[in-house]
């Protein structure tokens, strides 16, 4: 069991900072950081969050921080169904669902699919039920044989980006079931690693072959901006974007903009997906 300040050493070097740059960003001396991390002062509630913001440390490990002091945990980390979350469960609904025509998913830290919109349904049309069993990881999904895979006609590159994003995140937050995802499915070697740079380009889409053409996709990410709450700390909502007009028609082709496939199923609801 780590101290509270052997725990806010290792952020500290994990974000690389000195005691005394901690110190000059939270407003304190850099004896009492010091003092802190070596266990001769016991720090206050307040003083561990301050800390813990000036770190960056997530809400799941400032509740580590707090229990580790003596505090009880402040954040609180309730189900996306949840009543209290009513609210920024309808905004993520909103925003998958202004986007279509076009794909989009939320997802949470382990990259648990939560929630998609009707553009999406599609995709899982051939993809193997053991796949879609909850909680559905996007990145197995992307990268199996049995889901996206075959359909992936850049997938080197697509594995490159999913592996530099996971290691991005497990250099900010430890976890050891990402790092478990990271060996399953990204750990590079000499057939699978992409001879590209992911850091050279602006946007490396992904192309998709569907029916016979080549759809280009590119994404971005939201998050929630000041999250008080676990959940949504720790979900992302990934909105896929045509890279061209011929890959833009392909969606927009159908009515609604959504193309029926046989044996489309749509992925279960946000309640089943829960870790």
């Amino acid at each position: 069991m780590h101290t509270v300040g052997e725990l806010l050493r290792q952020w500290r070097h994990r974000r690389r900072l000195s005691q005394l740059d901690l110190a000059i960003a939270a407003d304190v001396s850099a004896r009492h950081v010091s003092l802190v991390e070596t266990g001769k002062s016991r720090p206050s509630a307040d003083m561990v969050l301050r800390l813990a913001d000036q770190l960056d440390v997530p809400l799941r490990e400032r509740n580590r921080l707090l229990l580790a002091a003596g505090f009880a945990p402040r954040y609180t980390e309730r189900p996306l169904d949840d009543h209290a979350l009513s609210a920024a469960r309808d905004a993520v609904e909103r925003v998958l669902r202004a986007h279509e025509p076009y794909p989009a998913l939320a997802f949470d830290r382990r990259w648990n699919i939560v929630m998609t919109n009707r553009a999406v349904e599609p995709f899982f049309a051939d993809v193997d039920p053991e796949l879609l069993r909850p909680p559905v990881n996007l990145v197995r999904l992307g990268l199996d044989p049995r889901g996206f895979a075959p359909l992936v006609v850049n997938l080197a590159d697509v594995r490159a980006v999913f592996r530099s994003r996971i290691m991005r995140q497990l250099d900010i937050a430890p976890d050891a079931e990402l790092a478990a995802l990271y060996e399953e499915l990204l750990e590079p070697d000499s057939e699978t690693a992409s001879r590209r740079s992911v850091a050279s380009d602006v946007v490396i889409p992904m192309v998709l072959r569907l029916d016979g053409r080549e759809v280009r996709l590119f994404s971005t990410i939201t998050t929630f901006g000041t999250p008080l709450d676990i959940t949504l700390d720790e979900v992302a909502i990934e909105s896929y974007y045509p890279a061209d007009t011929e890959s833009a028609a392909y969606f927009e082709d159908e009515p609604d903009g959504i193309k029926p496939l046989p044996g489309t199923r749509p992925l279960r609801s946000v309640t089943e997906h829960r870790n």
